[in-house]
């Protein structure tokens, strides 16, 4: 391998225009990782946050943005196994993600599904890590129980529709437009609410109230939120668009019996990550195998435009996933 490579670094806290192109040097693999040559790169909420200046990775991670790819796997570090020189994988990375070249734990990639390219399995480490670990994981949504998320378009949203149907759980939906309610539906939403013109409260009330909820909106949100589950509901949240602070009744928490709860996935540590790459091997990756579940695709940018891709996130208007791509 050549010794640098392109990246796509964030130079001061700020908007789009931050993240410029820059060379680095190829990272080498410490004990349990690869170096994967990077194919597709996904573009997630985080990696704006940390370009905001937000979000900073921990202390042994990359500085460079980027929380999953596709590509081919081109180094071992010491103590790897079950991975060869060649595999086709993605993966779950602690950053770093918006270069031609990778390193990341070796127990955080998973194989590329049965029929998929690389430009859609780059989508699903991030998404399907946060949705397997906080709604079925940490909220515990079951078969027959009503569950209800918010953004149903995004890239979270699309993914966690899909896997509640798959596991036979009534779905409802949030979304922002007539046509992201209907992609939410074609997925597989009984009910997609359009807050806009709707109080999903109202509507989820009318259905019995959801037993999970998984939100990132926060803020006001939450004592909505709270309004909105069934007793002995679960409020599962991973982000807060809307702000991290909201004013809680207790006594209705204790009186209905419900449960507040939630995560962020990048600090966690590799083997609570491994852990949930096994789970999704198991019970998930067959499901994608199957075709029963895929990623829903918005737009695709060269590397070099990962700034054009960030205002597209952030304008909200996409369905589904935005990648990069970085090698052909």
């Amino acid at each position: 391998m050549a010794q640098m490579m392109r990246a796509v670094e964030i130079t001061s806290p700020g908007g789009p225009d931050v993240l410029q192109l820059t060379k680095r040097e190829i990272p080498e693999p410490a004990y349990g990782q690869v170096v994967i040559k990077v194919a597709w790169a996904g573009v997630n909420r985080p990696d704006a946050l940390q370009r905001a200046g937000l979000y900073a990775p921990p202390p042994t991670a990359s500085d460079l943005p980027g929380l999953e790819a596709s590509g081919e796997v081109v180094a071992l570090g010491a103590g790897v196994s079950g991975i060869t020189l060649g595999d086709l994988v993605c993966a779950l990375l602690p950053g770093g993600g918006y270069a031609e070249y990778v390193a990341t734990p070796a127990a955080h990639c998973l194989p590329i599904p049965d029929g998929m390219g690389l430009k859609e399995a780059a989508c699903l480490p991030e998404t399907y890590f946060t949705v397997w670990s906080n709604v079925f994981a940490r909220g515990g949504l079951k078969a027959g129980e009503r569950f209800l998320v918010h953004g149903g378009s995004s890239g979270i949203g699309t993914t966690a529709i899909q896997l509640a149907n798959a596991f036979g759980a009534r779905v409802f939906a949030t979304a922002g437009s007539s046509e992201k309610c209907d992609a939410c539906t074609a997925l597989g939403a009984e009910i997609a609410i359009n807050y806009r013109a709707q109080d999903f409260v109202e509507v989820v009330r009318r259905e019995g109230g959801a037993d999970v909820i998984l939100d990132m909106v926060g803020g006001d949100y939450i004592p909505r939120n709270l309004k909105a589950l069934a007793d002995d509901g679960r409020l599962v949240q991973i982000a807060f668009l809307g702000g991290p602070k909201a004013e809680v009744n207790f006594v209705t928490l204790m009186t209905r019996r419900l449960t507040m709860t939630g995560s962020t996935l990048r600090p966690q540590s590799d083997l609570a990550k491994a852990r949930i790459a096994e789970a999704l091997r198991a019970s998930v990756w067959p499901l994608l195998a199957a075709g029963t579940v895929k990623p829903v695709m918005d737009q695709s940018f060269d590397l070099v435009d990962a700034n054009q891709a960030h205002a597209r996130m952030e304008s909200s208007g996409h369905i589904g996933k935005i990648v990069l791509q970085v090698s052909g």
